[in-house]
């Protein structure tokens, strides 16, 4: 079973992320519970998470990103959902740090034009 922590940084884009998508709580939930646990204590990728090479970190640490989270609050599009969390994996102690979440669509998806 994987521990997980969300940093200040993490808290704060979901906390505004919130206002826009209702579900996104109990889709994080969700989101640990399955394809974390999946991945990194069963081994088993379904091309959701990838490792974000390069970055200047202690060996021991490995820093990924989940391309396929399912948002509920943006119907029809599954994991497919434009939702983006960078996390970092401590293999050893079996620990997540959650580091950033961002809708990769940006905020021009939402605004209401008038006539």
């Amino acid at each position: 079973m994987l521990t997980n922590q969300k940093l200040p940084a993490f808290e704060k884009d979901l906390k505004g992320l919130l206002k826009r998508f209702r579900t996104l709580e109990k889709d994080l939930e969700i989101f640990i519970q399955v394809q974390l646990e999946l991945f990194h204590t069963q081994h088993i990728d379904n091309g959701g998470i990838v490792q974000i090479p390069g970055l200047a970190v202690p060996s021991h640490i490995k820093i990924f990103k989940a391309r396929k989270f399912a948002c509920r609050a943006l119907k029809g599009s599954g994991s497919k959902s434009g939702m983006r969390i960078i996390y970092a994996y401590f293999e050893a102690e079996e620990r997540v740090e959650f580091v950033e979440l961002y809708f990769k669509g940006g905020s021009s998806d939402f605004i209401v034009h008038e006539k």
